[in-house]
């Protein structure tokens, strides 16, 4: 394994299901930042060592990760042949050794599996919630391809007023930028349970809030077209509608979770299940 340089994206390649899908976006990604490409595999330890020789089974299982590595790298060359590539295979659980990566890296990548809450939860092998919430720069689960063909093309970032929503901003409006298209600026409002407040009042403070909140970002990136807007209903609903043929669904996220991920924040596990597009998460920067 090669040291990191801090200016790589992290791509985890999961062994066992397909990476396709995550591994473009990433490469696709760190070709038009500019920056290089990491490609981390973990070999979990093995936990019944009293029928199974653990030292020659773990040895077939470095083997399997380093050929998997290869191959993805193959893969990644083939589609980006300049992109600067490394490769690091892992002793750990996957997710607490994609968390220590992310404490340098620009970018965290990964592929979703899919599964229901229950078994994300049961699962040894899940690691969306866990580095979500845990991660110290911006994660993408990607689940579906890029709905690239959709015209125009557009992202979208959810805003709430926080300080992580605004870091969200931040990083929606550069990939905005970078990526040419339109940006869909989206809060929701959500009638509290045992709140009499009107509804048209509501709306009008949400409004106000999401007009505070983007001012002054067009004059930053005046090639992205920006529009905003208030929505009606469930904010995992209704942002899952609204980003159903977005490039990618944009979202801040609130403290630092433990492995279960109980801090990560209902919307955002919510998202993580519901959107069919790439969902980026982004922490609150250090020191913030």
């Amino acid at each position: 394994m090669t040291n990191m340089t801090g200016r790589e994206i992290v791509v985890g390649i999961d062994p066992v299901r397909d990476w396709h899908m995550a591994l473009a976006w990433a490469a696709d990604e760190a070709h038009r930042r500019a920056l290089g490409l990491a490609l981390a595999l973990a070999v979990p330890p093995q936990h019944d060592t009293q029928h199974v020789d653990g030292t020659a089974n773990r040895i077939d299982l470095r083997r399997s990760g380093a050929e998997t590595l290869e191959a993805a790298a193959a893969w990644a060359r083939s589609r980006h042949p300049d992109l600067e590539l490394s490769t690091h295979l892992l002793d750990g659980f996957p997710a607490p050794a994609l968390g220590q990566l992310s404490r340098r890296a620009p970018m965290v990548v990964l592929g979703s599996r899919h599964l229901s809450r229950t078994e994300e939860f049961l699962s040894a092998g899940s690691l969306v919630v866990p580095v979500v919430a845990q991660a110290h720069c911006p994660v993408v689960v990607v689940g579906d391809a890029e709905h690239a063909s959709q015209q125009p093309p557009y992202m979208v970032v959810a805003v709430d007023g926080s300080e992580s929503s605004r870091a969200a901003l931040a990083v929606a409006f550069e990939e905005a930028s970078i990526r040419g298209c339109a940006l869909r600026a989206i809060s929701v409002w959500h009638q509290p349970l045992l709140s009499f407040q009107d509804k048209n009042a509501g709306l009008q403070a949400q409004r106000r809030m999401l007009s505070e909140t983007v001012a002054g970002w067009p004059g930053k990136y005046p090639d992205v077209a920006l529009t905003h807007e208030v929505l009606a209903g469930h904010p995992v609903e209704e942002l899952a509608k609204a980003a159903e043929h977005a490039l990618a669904l944009v979202l801040g996220r609130r403290g630092n979770g433990g492995y279960t991920g109980m801090r990560l924040g209902s919307v955002v596990h919510g998202l993580l299940h519901r959107a069919h597009c790439p969902v980026v998460t982004v922490p609150v920067p250090q020191g913030a």
